[in-house]
């Protein structure tokens, strides 16, 4: 049996101390939740900086400060970093992250609404931010919210501008995508090739629901 994906995302891009204290936010606490998470058995972190302010930043020197924590302290994790549009569009920031060459970083195939914001992805920024991640040799972590998305993703495999096996994140529960319904992540299943890596993603109420759907067919999942 496959080893089972468990991608821990421990501060992701909306909640800050004033939604639920717990939420680690600096690089210290960031780095803590990780060592504790990769103690029980995960196998990717996903990270995402705050800034002082505790707004999602682009800047490197605090992605660096994470970076280089996780690797001390779990040296067998496998780090993702988040090269977001939510709120930076310009290439040269949001690129600044895969400079700092973390195992891979994630890759959103399109733009998208959430229910309060907007993901913006250019079809010239994805495609930038793929050949510069092949460039310094990060993995693309696929992110997808529909079945466009996975087209696009193979449409960049077609072109060459991302090598498989892929892995992707396919994500259920947000508004404007995919629901954790049976019939909607068969499809999404269905829509990828063989041989790639999956892992499921549940936002909100749906999130058990999709990872023990996830868990029980042998797919990973991100939490």
């Amino acid at each position: 049996m496959e080893p089972l994906i468990i991608n821990f995302c421990p501060t992701g891009m909306v909640p800050t101390k004033a939604d639920n204290p717990n939420v680690p936010i600096s690089p210290s606490e960031i780095i803590e939740q990780t060592h504790q998470a990769f103690e029980i058995g995960i196998t990717i972190v996903h990270i995402h900086a705050r800034d002082e302010d505790q707004q999602p930043t682009h800047e490197a020197r605090l992605y660096r400060q994470i970076i280089e924590g996780i690797r001390k302290h779990c040296p067998e994790l496998l780090i993702s970093a988040s090269a977001s549009g939510r709120t930076v569009t310009e290439f040269e920031k949001r690129s600044e992250v895969i400079e700092l060459q973390p195992d891979l970083c994630s890759l959103t195939l399109s733009s998208l609404n959430f229910v309060q914001q907007a993901s913006i992805n250019e079809p010239d920024i994805i495609v930038r931010l793929a050949e510069k991640m092949k460039q310094y040799e990060v993995v693309p972590e696929l992110e997808a919210f529909d079945l466009g998305m996975v087209n696009y993703g193979q449409y960049l495999i077609k072109k060459g501008i991302i090598q498989t096996p892929c892995y992707w994140n396919l994500i259920f529960g947000n508004i404007a995508g995919w629901q954790g319904n049976m019939s909607q992540m068969a499809a999404a299943v269905a829509a990828i090739p063989s041989g790639h890596f999956i892992a499921f993603g549940g936002l909100g109420q749906q999130q058990l629901r999709v990872h023990a759907t996830a868990i029980a067919n042998g797919y990973g999942v991100r939490i």
